[in-house]
C-alpha cells in the first residue's frame, strides 16, 4: 500500500521516493484511512501551513489518472493527507502475488554482500543451551538479508585459537586418558577443562603451563599441533551434527586459527602507524581519547589475543568481500571488545569500520542462573532439543496418534518451540530459560504458529479443491477480512524493519499478530461455502496466511509442518 501511495505522491510532491517512502506512515485508525502522509515537512519549502498543503494536494491528485491504482478516495484531514484503498480491488491485487512477487519492491538493488559472523563456538567445549542465541538470531538475520536481495557470507568464527587451548594440552598430559577420550571425545575434554581450573586454584603454577603450551602451537610445535587438530576434528564433527539438526549452514568455517598467519602484517601496519605502544611487556594501541582501555595486540609472553585475531579477520574479511555491513552476533559482555578492535580500525585509517557493527544479544540465564563451561555448568543444547522433540511426540501421541511422519513432524515442533521461544524476544533482553515456558505449546510459541499453519493446510485440504484465480468479491470488505489482508501486505516491510534494527523478533511478533488475525477471522467466517465464490475468495486469503506463516517461520529457520 505504502509503495502505491509513494507512486502517487511522485507525480506532485517534489521530494525523492525514497524520502516519501521515510514519511508515509499507517493511521492510528482505520477510519482514518489506510495509508496516511503528514504535510509537515513541505511547510518551511512551501512556505504554507500544513493544512493547507494537504488540501491542495488532494485538488491536484484529483486530477491525476488513478484508475491502476486501488484507492478509493484521498482525503485531507488537519495536516494529514489519508488514503483510502478500496477494498475489493486491493485485495484481488494483493492475493494474485506470490511470494517472490510480493517481496519484489522490498529489495535492494546490486545485491551489495553482508557478512554476518554467527555461532561461533568454542572446539573441545559442549554446546551448551545459551549457545542457541548467537547461532539461531544470526541465521534468522542472515536468512532474512538473503531473502531481500543481499548478497550474505554466514561466518563461523570458530573459537580455536588461544591460551584456553594451551591449557587444555597441559591438562590433557596430566590426566587424559587415550581410550576414555575416543569413547566419548568433547565430553572427556570439557571434564579434562574443569579439571584444569579447579586444580589451577590449588597451584597457580598451572596457568604458566598453560601460556607454556599455547606458545608452543603457535610456534608450530609438532606435539602441540597434533593435540590441537585432534580437538578441532572431534568438536567439527559434534557441531556439524548440532547444526544439521537446528537446519544451520554457513558458507565459511574460518576459525581464529585462519588467521593465524595474518597476524603479523597487522602487528607491522601498527608498528608502521606509530600506534602501538609497550605497557608491562605487553603491545597495546591506547584509546584514552575514546575513555576506554588499551586494546592489548600482543600478551607480554609474546603470544597473540583474540583482537589481534579479530582486527586480522576484519582487514581480511574487507579485502575479500568488499561488504556493505560485517555484523557480529556475539553476547553484550564482549561490547568493550568490539569497541576496541572497531576503534583500532579506524585509527589505522581503514573507512570500512564504519561498516562494522556488534550486534548485542543478552545473556541467556537457566533457572535464573549463568552457565560457564570453565566451572561446567549449563544445559547441553543437544539435550534440550531432543527433550523438547520427545515433548512434541507425547502430545502427538495424545492428541492425533495416527498421524503420518509424526517423528519428523514432532521434531520440526520440539525444535521450534525451542527456536522461537528465544527468537520472540528482542535480541538485546536478557533470557531466563524456564523449562514450563519453553514447553508450553499454547499462546505466543512457535507451535501455535506451526498449528495455525497447519490449521489453513488441513483446511485446503478438506475444502477439496484448490483456489483458483481470485476476483474482487464482497467478502473483502469486512473488518476482520480487511485487518487480516492489511496485515499480509506488511510482511515485506516487517523484513525490512528486521534488517534495519537486525532484530528477528520483529518477525516472530508479526507471525503471533497474523495467526491470531488469521484465526479470528477463521472463527467468524464459515470457509467451506456452498457459494462457489465466496468459498474461493476464502480459501484464497487463507493459503496467502499459509504462505506467509511458512516463509515467516523459514526466515527463523523453523519448518512449517502442513498436518499436526
Amino acid at each position: 500500500m505504502k509503495q502505491q501511495v509513494v507512486h502517487i505522491l511522485s507525480k506532485v510532491v517534489d521530494l525523492p521516493e525514497d524520502q516519501l517512502k521515510q514519511l508515509v506512515a499507517t493511521p492510528p485508525s482505520r477510519e482514518q484511512g489506510d495509508v496516511a502522509f503528514p504535510c509537515f515537512q513541505l511547510a518551511k519549502a512551501l512556505r504554507k501551513a500544513p493544512p493547507q498543503i494537504a488540501q491542495d494536494l488532494v485538488e491536484k491528485l484529483n486530477t491525476q489518472d488513478l484508475a491502476s491504482y486501488a484507492i478509493e478516495k484521498i482525503v485531507n484531514m488537519g495536516p494529514y493527507l489519508n488514503f483510502f484503498f478500496d477494498r475489493q480491488k486491493y485485495s484481488a491485487q494483493l492475493l494474485s502475488m506470490n511470494i517472490t512477487e510480493l517481496l519484489q519492491p522490498a529489495q535492494v538493488d546490486h545485491h551489495p554482500t553482508v557478512i554476518v559472523e554467527y555461532s561461533s563456538p568454542n572446539i573441545a567445549k559442549d554446546f551448551k543451551l545459551y549457545h542457541i542465541r548467537s547461532t539461531m538470531i544470526g541465521q534468522a538475520l542472515a536468512n532474512t538479508y538473503s531473502a531481500l536481495g543481499y548478497q550474505v557470507e554466514r561466518m563461523n568464527h570458530l573459537g580455536d585459537w588461544g591460551t584456553q587451548f594451551g591449557k587444555l594440552m597441559a591438562a590433557y598430559l596430566k590426566w587424559g586418558d587415550d581410550e576414555t577420550i575416543k569413547a566419548n571425545p568433547i565430553s572427556e575434554l570439557v571434564t579434562l577443562y574443569v579439571k584444569f581450573h579447579e586444580e589451577a586454584e590449588k597451584n597457580p603454577a598451572l596457568e604458566d603451563e598453560g601460556r607454556l603450551w599455547f606458545k608452543k602451537l603457535e610456534e608450530g610445535d609438532p606435539e602441540a599441533v597434533r593435540l590441537w587438530q585432534w580437538f578441532k576434528d572431534e568438536s567439527l564433527k559434534e557441531f556439524s551434527e548440532l547444526y544439521h539438526l537446528l537446519g544451520v549452514e554457513f558458507d565459511h568455517y574460518l576459525g581464529e586459527s585462519f588467521y593465524s598467519d595474518k597476524m603479523d602484517r597487522v602487528i607491522q601496519m601498527l608498528k608502521e602507524k606509530g600506534l602501538l605502544e609497550e605497557s608491562e611487556g605487553a603491545l597495546v594501541v591506547r584509546l584514552d581519547e575514546q575513555n576506554i582501555p588499551p586494546c592489548i595486540i600482543q600478551k607480554s609472553d609474546g603470544t597473540s589475543i583474540y583482537a589481534t585475531r579479530d582486527l586480522a579477520a576484519a582487514i581480511y574479511r574487507e579485502e575479500t568481500f568488499d561488504p556493505e555491513k560485517i555484523l557480529y552476533v556475539v553476547d553484550q559482555r564482549q561490547a568493550l571488545h568490539f569497541q576496541q578492535v572497531f576503534s583500532v580500525l579506524k585509527k589505522m585509517g581503514y573507512e570500512f569500520a564504519h561498516d562494522c557493527e556488534h550486534l548485542s544479544f543478552g545473556i541467556m540465564k537457566i533457572e535464573g542462573e549463568i552457565g560457564s563451561t570453565r566451572k561446567g555448568k549449563g544445559l547441553l543444547l543437544n539435550d534440550v532439543l531432543e527433550h523438547a522433540v520427545q515433548k512434541a511426540l507425547d502430545i502427538i501421541e495424545e492428541k492425533n496418534p495416527s498421524l503420518e511422519d509424526k517423528e519428523e513432524i514432532a521434531q520440526a515442533i520440539g525444535i521450534g518451540a525451542i527456536v522461537f521461544n528465544d527468537l520472540k524476544h528482542h535480541r538485546t533482553h536478557e533470557i531466563d530459560f524456564k523449562w514450563e515456558e519453553a514447553f508450553n505449546f499454547e499462546g505466543k510459541t512457535g507451535p501455535y504458529v506451526q498449528y495455525t499453519h497447519a490449521r489453513i493446510c488441513s483446511l485446503l485440504r478438506r475444502a477439496g479443491q484448490a483456489p483458483t484465480e481470485i476476483m474482487p468479491h464482497s467478502v473483502f470488505e469486512k473488518d476482520h477480512s480487511w485487518e487480516l489482508l492489511y496485515a499480509l501486505q506488511q510482511y515485506p516491510s516487517v523484513l525490512v524493519e528486521t534488517t534495519k534494527k537486525n532484530d528477528p523478533s520483529q518477525i516472530a511478533k508479526y507471525l503471533l499478530d497474523l495467526c491470531q488475525l488469521f484465526n479470528r477471522f477463521y472463527a467468524q467466517e464459515r470457509i467451506i461455502v456452498e457459494d462457489i465464490a465466496e468459498q474461493n475468495a476464502k480459501l484464497v486469503l487463507s493459503k496467502k496466511v499459509a504462505d506467509i506463516l511458512k516463509h515467516g517461520l523459514s526466515m527463523l529457520t523453523i519448518k512449517a509442518p502442513e498436518a499436526i
